[in-house]
């Protein structure tokens, strides 16, 4: 399950990401304090692997949403309804958070393709 810490962590990583690329500063070679334990360093992957690992965790997040809602439909006596709640707001915001994030990113191509060459 991810955590609300998780996404905090992945918040300020962004913006550290945001303020060291406006300052010019390359993380490689550089260690990183604001790695979550199940994402790989930044240095080790490029854009498009970041971009999969996040989509995938979204989807996990999502699925296990639904998984927990089957089984709490089923009367599985483990499963409260809280705890389901719970877990479809978490793949809830995920999903808004991942819509943000390719938002700008298609807004941030079409600023690139606006350019003059």
């Amino acid at each position: 399950m991810i955590e609300r810490t998780d996404i905090n962590s992945v918040l300020m990583q962004m913006r550290a990401l945001k303020a060291d690329a406006q300052q010019g500063i390359g993380h490689v070679g550089k260690p990183s304090s604001l790695t979550l334990d199940s994402v790989r360093p930044v240095e080790n992957e490029g854009f498009g692997d970041l971009l999969k690992n996040a989509i995938d965790k979204v989807n996990d997040t999502q699925m296990e949403a639904s998984r927990m809602a089957t089984a709490f439909e089923q009367g599985d006596p483990r499963v409260e309804l809280t705890q389901v709640m719970i877990q479809l707001q978490k793949a809830s915001v995920s999903f808004q958070a991942m819509t943000q994030v390719r938002n700008k990113l298609v807004a941030a191509y079409e600023d690139v393709m606006k350019m003059p060459i």
